[in-house]
């Protein structure tokens, strides 16, 4: 299994329905990539208070390399990917992803 994973900083005007929206586009594209195991999106509520401004992100777990690419080359994901950046303090810069292999 592949965990990608996605922090964000949203820069300071987007509200949280507008980041609901976004992260409900990212669910909906589980029902046109196969490979898709689960998705999991919000903000953070840690109590170490450390997120240092990436106060959103989601988690996608997919079967394999093979799903997360299919992910990465669907036409839904990349208009869903430049919002994100349209919307991240200093586009690109505001957004880390991890893609980390998990073993089952």
């Amino acid at each position: 299994m592949i965990r990608h994973i996605v922090l964000i900083k949203f820069q300071p005007g987007v509200t949280e329905d507008k980041i609901s929206g976004l992260f409900e586009e990212l669910r909906a594209i589980r029902n046109h990539v196969s490979g898709i195991l689960d998705i999991v999106s919000g903000r953070s509520e840690s109590p170490e208070k450390i997120e240092r401004g990436y106060m959103h992100g989601f988690v996608v777990d997919f079967e394999d390399w093979d799903a997360l690419e299919r992910y990465q080359t669907h036409p839904d994901h990349k208009a869903l990917g430049a919002k994100l950046v349209a919307n991240a303090v200093g586009g690109l810069d505001g957004i880390l992803v991890l893609d980390i292999p998990v073993a089952a």
